[in-house]
């Protein structure tokens, strides 16, 4: 600059010496007669940020592993609740244990033991005695609520007047008729004023195999809880029997019931008015008083609901005949199973 200003009596620019000289690199001044800068002072508009501790780095690892188990754990609870509805809309809310699928009820390594499973599924099994017009009906039951509901064969309590259901630990109850469907030889009945029983676990028929180890439960001529066992000998075999309840109260006069399998009749007449259903073929002795009981795989679930069964006693004239000749059918429990909500509609036919 060639010019000086000396107006304000403060700077010269082409002083040399002066502050803001080139020479100097513009450095404070040096002058000790020049005045210093007034001290800062921060106004309401512009207020000094608070001194404050230093923020931590953010730990983004550990955050998106914590949101990962949250979302896991969000997954997980809603499979699961929707499993707990589906057992529950697939056999009313007291079924907490009929399912779609096989369960452990016996321990892994009890598993095919058949003291274990009759340990396990006693319980659930009961003896059925109707009284008729012309006398008296004796059966089985299976115990599919913890409030009394009880499957059984139609057969058994067609035409009752009265039924008495006593259950394994000796109580005794009286139960009301709730449906009957005679083309599947099914019925429901309901324990009155029963709690806390234990509910057998319904399995699925569809994973049953021939040579499959089966257990059954009932009460054959009375002798409550007998447990016998065997295979599953033949699947989807025709079983032939009677719908008129006169037909299905004992035609073969030792307290058996007739029915048709292979073209032939077994216990008597089945007569004209017949239901043929698809039914589980098993060596496991069964005789009267079976009918209505359980039919249960290794893991201890209910697989079929007896139903037929030879009765050779009639023919038992010499030893060669006598006994069990292996030849009992069970109706598949996803038949029951599809059948319950018109059993418990109360429906009758």
């Amino acid at each position: 600059m060639t010019e000086s200003f000396r107006r304000s009596g403060e700077y010269d620019y082409d002083d040399p010496q002066g502050p803001y000289s080139q020479s100097q690199g513009y450095s404070a001044p040096v002058n000790p007669e020049w005045p210093p800068p007034p001290a800062y002072e921060p106004t309401a508009a512009s207020p000094l940020p608070a001194a404050g501790p230093e923020p931590e780095p953010r730990r983004r690892r550990a955050r998106g592993s914590v949101a990962l188990l949250a979302a896991v754990a969000i997954v997980a609870a809603a499979v699961g609740g929707a499993t707990a509805y589906g057992f529950q809309e697939l056999a009313g809310k007291n079924d907490v244990t009929a399912t779609g699928t096989s369960t452990a009820v016996v321990p892994a390594g009890k598993k095919g033991d058949v003291a274990a499973i009759a340990a396990a599924v006693s319980p659930s099994v009961v003896e059925i005695n109707a009284t008729l017009d012309n006398g008296s009906s004796t059966g089985s039951g299976v115990v599919i609520s913890s409030n009394g509901e009880i499957v059984t064969n139609n057969h058994v309590i067609a035409g009752a007047q009265s039924v008495k259901v006593r259950t394994s630990d000796g109580h005794s109850y009286t139960a009301d008729v709730v449906g009957t469907d005679s083309s599947k030889d099914l019925a429901l009945i309901k324990l009155q004023g029963a709690s806390g029983l234990r509910a057998a676990t319904l399995g699925d028929s569809s994973s049953v195999q021939v040579g499959d180890s089966v257990v059954a439960i009932g009460s054959p001529e009375g002798l409550t809880g007998t447990v016998t066992s065997g295979i599953v000998s033949a699947l989807d075999r025709d079983v032939t029997v009677p719908t008129d309840e006169s037909q299905a109260q004992g035609q073969g006069g030792d307290g058996s019931w007739p029915f048709q399998f292979g073209g032939r009749n077994f216990n008597g007449d089945t007569g004209s008015s017949t239901t043929t259903y698809k039914a589980i073929q098993t060596d496991a002795s069964l005789n009267p008083g079976n009918s209505g009981g359980a039919l249960i795989d290794a893991a201890g679930n209910i697989i079929g609901i007896n139903a037929a069964m030879y009765s050779s006693s009639q023919q038992a004239s010499s030893s060669s005949d006598a006994g069990s000749i292996g030849l009992g059918f069970a109706i598949p429990v996803n038949t029951v199973k599809s059948d319950l909500a018109k059993l418990r509609s109360g429906g009758q036919n």
